[in-house]
């Protein structure tokens, strides 16, 4: 490997280098819960380390007008809801409140796709009590990230911990006051794209999250007839 070749390969790599810091969590029973698309792999790998439970948080970034990439907040799925917003670009922006509704129906209408398509009939894991482990392939402003750790808050984990591959310093600054530990394994100075530090960082398929997926899953109903 020369210098200026990524430090990670693809994300299922990441996701072994980033396990082998997590392996205090190894024995607490953790649930993973991974940020789809690209936190799948990532997290998948997380959990075959840990011997841990798999499932998805359910968060989508809002676009801004005109330029869907650029987040003006996230919307996190559940009984209600949580629209986070990320106030700095909103004010500079100042999208109107039909744009911001609107935005947050089309997002909560694919986190509905994303659920039939990935879970299938696999109700959720349960939160409350237990150690989560929230993983993304990698955090840009953070805003996605932040809602899906509110989010989970709120259904009153034991402990809760953000590991992530890389960051830029301020948004992982910005973020520890959303969990009670956090794990980055790269902070780049200065900070330009989560994609820079992949070797191949293409888009996760809706097929790949939803293999890895049934593979946890089946893994983890043989685990529990063998404790039977």
């Amino acid at each position: 490997m020369t210098s200026s070749q990524p430090p990670f390969h693809d994300r299922r790599q990441a996701g072994r280098m980033l396990a082998s810091r997590l392996l205090q969590f190894s024995g607490k029973e953790p649930l993973i819960l991974a940020l789809p698309r690209g936190g799948v792999p990532v997290a998948f790998e997380v959990a075959k380390a840990l011997d841990a439970e798999l499932d998805l948080v359910m968060v989508r970034k809002l676009g801004a007008p005109g330029y869907a990439e650029l987040g003006i907040g996230a919307v996190v799925d559940g009984a209600q809801p949580q629209l986070v917003l990320n106030e700095q670009i909103v004010r500079q922006l100042a999208p109107s409140p039909n744009y911001i509704r609107a935005e947050m129906q089309r997002q909560l209408a694919e986190i509905e796709r994303r659920r039939e398509r990935y879970r299938g009939g696999h109700a959720p894991a349960e939160v409350t009590g237990r150690t989560v482990i929230v993983v993304d392939d990698g955090i840009a402003t953070g805003g996605t990230v932040r809602a899906a750790l509110r989010g989970v808050r709120k259904n009153d984990p034991k402990h809760l911990v953000l590991a992530v591959p890389v960051a830029p310093r301020d948004t992982i600054e910005a973020l520890h006051a959303e969990c009670d530990e956090l794990v980055c394994l790269l902070v780049p100075e200065p900070f330009r794209a989560v994609g820079l530090h992949y070797v191949d960082f293409a888009q996760t398929s809706d097929e790949e999250v939803t293999a890895l997926l049934e593979e946890a899953w089946q893994f983890g109903i043989r685990k529990l007839a063998r404790q039977k």
